[in-house]
């Protein structure tokens, strides 16, 4: 698998220890392995701010929200490997992780895959897309060691208020 991943960091120090560009690609490339053989993609870890600004602005919530998904729109005739960005709040993800009792890294990786898969053309918008999704998110955390997100019932959607 050619996996070409642009991770970028722009939170705060005070938004917890984000994970390694390592360990994103693990991830990245745990929830590509059935799905492509090539990918280009950039993961942002960015502050509560940045991320209620971009929610607000594409998808008109004015709120921080935990991971959002800009897939790259294709161009008839032209075949690229570009998948797109995924935007990825490290507050929010650290106080959701303490809210739902999960290790921090876990949560990460749940919501490194979510946004990934999102990428790839997965939604949960009704309940047949929703099921077919989360049973994608738990084959792949659970390949990599980490227990079913949804056992208790948690939203990916979650939010601070």
């Amino acid at each position: 698998m050619n996996v070409d991943l642009d991770v970028q960091y722009a939170s705060a120090d005070d938004d917890g220890e984000p994970p390694s560009p390592g360990l994103i690609r693990t991830w990245v490339e745990a929830t590509l392995h059935d799905q492509r053989d090539e990918a280009e993609l950039t993961v942002r870890i960015v502050t509560a701010e940045e991320i209620q600004e971009l929610n607000r602005n594409y998808r008109h919530r004015d709120k921080p929200t935990n991971v959002l998904s800009f897939p790259f729109e294709k161009i008839d005739g032209i075949d690229l490997p570009l998948l797109g960005d995924v935007v990825i709040c490290a507050a929010v993800v650290a106080y959701e992780a303490q809210q739902q009792n999960k290790p921090v890294f876990d949560h990460w990786a749940h919501m490194v895959v979510h946004g990934v898969l999102h990428l790839l053309g997965y939604d949960h918008i009704d309940e047949v897309e929703a099921e077919e999704m989360e049973s994608l998110e738990i084959k792949v955390l659970q390949g990599l060691g980490i227990n079913n997100p949804y056992a208790a019932d948690v939203s990916p959607s979650t939010v601070i208020n």
